[in-house]
């Protein structure tokens, strides 16, 4: 049964002798800049209300763990502002996390006392520092790898040298019954780069990752997903430039639909990169690649307008931050593709073939080849590594296509 809200008693609200550290807590927060009126409060309440019950068990902030919080969560008080829906409120537990970061960042207590991550198999660690120091790929991607090799642990086993082609095939065949193709895709993926790291190591068998199997997939069947020229315009043109969201979501927007940029490329894009006397903007893509970009005007003069009135004060050396308190960078490049979305529901296009960062990635290779560019040319621009993947754009002018195909020959013989 759902619990009535009341607000806590100053019994559990006495931090006692941890009152200056909750005083540098609140300092921190108004720096980030967290809305006195609520955001501060509530923050504030919670954690007094966890350091007093921490002072009541006996428990030293230094020696919190996760255990700790689901302890605090589910103990009987007077106070019900935790509860949420009749179970702990993650929001809740979610500003007790946030006050044990700071104290162990800012060393106010022992470092590493906070939260104790999920135990990972050795192995496993290693594959991931390997990936780190030699792939060149996202910290994401990394993190994700090591989640998805953990998961097949099980059915693989811990001793590489037991590994053969049958116990491979039947892990990704076990695993092709409880998922979706896209995940599977990225289970081979990690399973591959595993035995491959383990292969250098000599811990396994020589061309065993060979043996991960391949399901069906057409290379460059589909066409391209893309917006006429008039459409984005109607997207950037959208935006409200007199709001600050506006402001950012339209130098974001002009970039990827000028640059043809990634949504991880905004993600990580940092103060740095732009070299304005240049005219020009330094993109890391995958596997740390390195170009550099001409900076088209119109993109020039949103993104200026965004770094001299509306982007926040930060430390952060990152280019786009989000404009609610905490201000920090974008934490995953969802939130870029969130930006897409909502500008085509501003420019009333509900058609739209897709609604991430990629449909203006695409719509601008789209352009350059309708405006006479070769396919070298959009390739380099949108910096692949293989002519094979530019080649999918040659398919978007339907209509020249058609002009050029062959008639069925229908029930001729050969």
């Amino acid at each position: 049964m759902t619990k009535t809200k009341r607000s806590i008693p100053a019994a559990c609200s006495d931090p006692g002798p941890l009152e200056p550290v909750l005083q540098k807590f609140e300092e921190h927060l108004k720096f980030l800049g967290y809305s006195p009126q609520q955001t501060l409060r509530v923050n504030l309440s919670a954690v007094r209300h966890f350091v007093c019950w921490l002072n009541k068990v006996g428990i030293d902030p230094g020696e919190v763990t996760d255990r700790v919080i689901d302890q605090f969560a589910t103990h009987q008080c007077q106070s019900t502002t935790r509860w949420w829906h009749g179970g702990p409120d993650p929001r809740y537990l979610s500003r007790i996390r946030r006050f044990l970061r700071f104290i162990a960042v800012g060393k106010i207590v022992r470092a590493g006392a906070a939260i104790v991550p999920p135990e990972v198999d050795a192995r496993v660690v290693e594959f991931q520092n390997w990936l780190r120091h030699h792939r060149g790929i996202s910290e994401r991607t990394i993190n994700s790898h090591g989640l998805l090799v953990m998961r097949m642990m099980p059915n693989l086993g811990t001793e590489p040298a037991d590994y053969n082609a049958q116990r491979i095939r039947q892990v990704i065949l076990d695993e092709a019954q409880k998922c979706s193709r896209a995940y599977l895709t990225k289970m081979r993926t990690a399973l591959r780069g595993y035995l491959r790291f383990l292969i250098a190591r000599g811990e396994c068998k020589p061309w065993l990752d060979q043996a991960v199997p391949a399901f069906a997939h057409w290379q460059l069947s589909s066409l391209p997903r893309y917006l006429t020229d008039s459409d984005i315009e109607r997207v950037i043109a959208a935006c409200e430039t007199d709001t600050p969201h506006g402001v950012r979501d339209k130098a974001i927007l002009l970039l990827l639909a000028r640059l043809g940029l990634r949504g991880g490329d905004i993600l990580t894009m940092c103060l740095s990169d732009i070299e304005w006397a240049q005219g020009s903007l330094r993109v890391r893509g995958k596997g740390r690649r390195e170009v550099r970009l001409p900076l088209p005007q119109d993109a020039g003069d949103a993104l200026l307008s965004y770094l001299d009135q509306i982007r926040p004060l930060s430390e952060s050396d990152r280019v786009f931050l989000r404009l609610h308190a905490p201000y920090r960078p974008f934490a995953k490049s969802c939130a870029v593709s969130l930006i897409v979305q909502r500008a085509l529901a501003r420019a009333g296009i509900a058609d739209a073939p897709s609604r991430g960062t990629n449909l203006l990635r695409h719509s601008a290779a789209t352009s350059l080849l309708r405006a006479g560019a070769s396919l070298d040319a959009v390739g380099a621009v949108l910096r692949h590594q293989s002519p094979d993947t530019t080649a999918h754009y040659a398919k978007v002018d339907v209509q020249m296509l058609c002009e050029i195909a062959q008639p069925w020959p229908g029930g001729a013989s050969c």
